[in-house]
């Protein structure tokens, strides 16, 4: 089957395909065939390494000293269950499902086996996909989605609270708004001219336009103010916290529950929670959506068809 893989650290061009056995699933393993998977800035960072230069060693250690241990990318995907391990019972032949596929990575295929047993964002995280969602729409929701339930959940927002979402037009961001809107909170997102329009349509009260007008001098205060994109410090905005108020990150540990994906899927088909898709590409385009996410403007989510389909669309 056709992947795509790195086998040394650089910039998109590092990326091309290999051909690799099929994989068979094990017997707690469903065989899904792959038809959309996302570029995810995560994916970008760890192809290039760049990270934070604090977590350099730890990272370096777990992803390979001089190479790629593991050389397929991918984070997330939507597929159907092309074949299941004997002993699988929550899934069968021909299931529609979302993924989030765990620490290991490898979306960037054909086919990728997946363990039905699975239930946390280290290795993974499988639910059937939401009727109302294209694969290539509920392909974008497992990273993003999971990350933004995780923190805001555990700040406990309920309605009256006031919520400032920084970044709120990146993948994170964008479903932050959404969460923070379902809690019942009334949310201030911030943005670039360019991406006013979906921020607000995803239910954001206020929009501030950060090219245009400085946020921390609104002369407004919040509840819970969430850096989506991990661009800004506590000491910077700490003027617009209330007494109480709190301050989280992306980077800021995510408590992902078991049932988390399930609960988006819920949310979905309940028309409450929808993903933004900024571009699609097809996979032998891989290496120009790599590009693109590379420049730091996307806006929601890229997405990579692997199987040209109408259901992508």
């Amino acid at each position: 089957m056709k992947a795509v893989v790195y086998e040394r650290y650089g910039p998109p061009e590092v990326l091309h395909f290999k051909d690799i056995p099929k994989p068979v699933p094990k017997d707690n393993e469903i065989l899904v065939k792959v038809h959309a998977t996302t570029c995810h800035v995560g994916d970008t960072r760890i192809r290039s390494f760049r990270v934070p230069r604090a977590h350099w060693l730890l990272m370096r250690l777990f992803l390979g000293l001089t190479k790629p241990k593991r050389q397929i990318l991918g984070m997330e995907l939507a597929g159907e269950v092309e074949s299941t391990g004997k002993a699988v019972k929550r899934f069968k032949k021909g299931d529609e499902i979302f993924a989030l596929v765990g620490f290991n990575f490898g979306a960037y295929v054909e086919y990728r086996c997946l363990a039905e047993d699975v239930s946390n964002e280290k290795k993974g995280m499988i639910e059937l996909k939401p009727t109302n969602m294209s694969y290539g729409e509920a392909a974008a929701v497992p990273g993003g989605g999971l990350t933004a339930l995780g923190i805001l959940r555990g700040l406990n927002i309920k309605k009256g609270h006031k919520v400032l979402i920084y970044g709120a037009s990146g993948s994170v961001g964008t479903y932050a708004v959404q969460l923070a809107k379902y809690y019942g909170a009334e949310v201030t997102g911030v943005c670039s001219t360019s991406n006013l329009k979906l921020v607000k349509s995803l239910g954001a009260d206020k929009v501030i336009d950060y090219t245009k007008e400085d946020f921390t001098q609104s002369g407004e205060t919040y509840d819970f103010i969430f850096d989506a994109v991990h661009k800004i410090s506590r000491s910077r905005v700490k003027g617009l916290l209330k007494k109480d108020g709190i301050f989280r990150s992306a980077h800021s540990s995510a408590n992902i529950q078991p049932d988390d994906l399930k609960f988006l899927k819920e949310l979905i088909e309940a028309g409450k929670f929808r993903s933004a898709i900024d571009r699609t590409y097809p996979l032998e385009d891989i290496v120009e959506a790599h590009r693109y996410v590379d420049k730091g403007h996307k806006k929601g989510n890229v997405v990579i068809t692997v199987i040209p389909s109408e259901k992508n669309k």
